[in-house]
């Protein structure tokens, strides 16, 4: 088991490959989130997440599509792509568009296994990076998600809490209503009232008090500097 939970999403229409992948990735202490079109993996684009591992043929939107979308929101992601043509052209073309790695179906589960942990210690070293965006005299660690005092004492939230915060910490100084919070962080297919939304910013409210987290009333969240 790994030391650290990386967490990834993975896409993969294939229903029966997609839960064994999964199973796999798991086994390795990683969180992993399942999407089986693209359409709902763009409601995650603003979840923190360490790795994409996307098919490329996809019902609507394509992998490619997926890619660019993933890039534009956060080019630093990586992306494994997975494939049943196993085609030059669609390798450089992934390549081109910043995936960095291809692996043609059908291949063992352990062999995505490895060249996912072989990415990820690329990446991220022996641990996670620490990438900090700072507000109110807090550290908000992106990558290893935990949040800092300014006497560097670790805060905890969890992780509905957190992604609240890094929705709206990317979206700064933006209001952003409960619709678009609650698609971001518990996506489209959510079937609770907007008072989730309510009830995390409360307690966000409770945990950092120096937070500028302002109410815009008909309008929603957001964070100001």
């Amino acid at each position: 088991m790994s030391d650290f939970s990386f967490h990834i999403h993975l896409v993969e229409d294939e229903e029966r490959l997609a839960s064994i992948l999964k199973l796999y990735l798991e086994k390795e202490g990683w969180t992993v989130t399942l999407f089986h079109n693209a359409e709902d993996a763009l409601d995650y684009l603003h979840v923190g997440v360490h790795l994409w591992i996307i098919d490329i043929m996809l019902p609507g939107i394509s992998g490619f599509d997926l890619i660019q979308k993933v890039k534009e929101n956060n080019s630093e992601q990586p992306v494994i792509f997975i494939s049943a043509r196993d085609r030059d052209l669609d390798k450089i073309q992934g390549l081109e568009m910043g995936s960095d790695d291809y692996l043609a179906k059908p291949f063992l589960p352990k062999e995505l296994v490895i060249r996912a942990k072989k990415l990820l210690h690329r990446i991220y070293g022996q641990g996670l990076k620490s990438h900090y965006i700072e507000v109110s005299d807090y550290k908000f660690d992106v990558n290893r998600r935990k949040v800092l005092d300014k006497e560097m004492q670790e805060i905890e939230l969890t992780m509905k809490e957190f992604d609240v915060v890094l929705f709206l910490l990317e979206n700064i100084n933006v209001a952003k209503t409960r619709d678009e919070i609650l698609i971001a962080v518990w996506g489209d297919g959510y079937v609770g009232s907007t008072r989730a939304v309510d009830d995390v910013v409360r307690r966000v409210r409770k945990k950092l008090p120096r937070l500028t987290l302002e109410t815009l009333y008909g309008a929603g969240y957001r964070i100001v500097t």
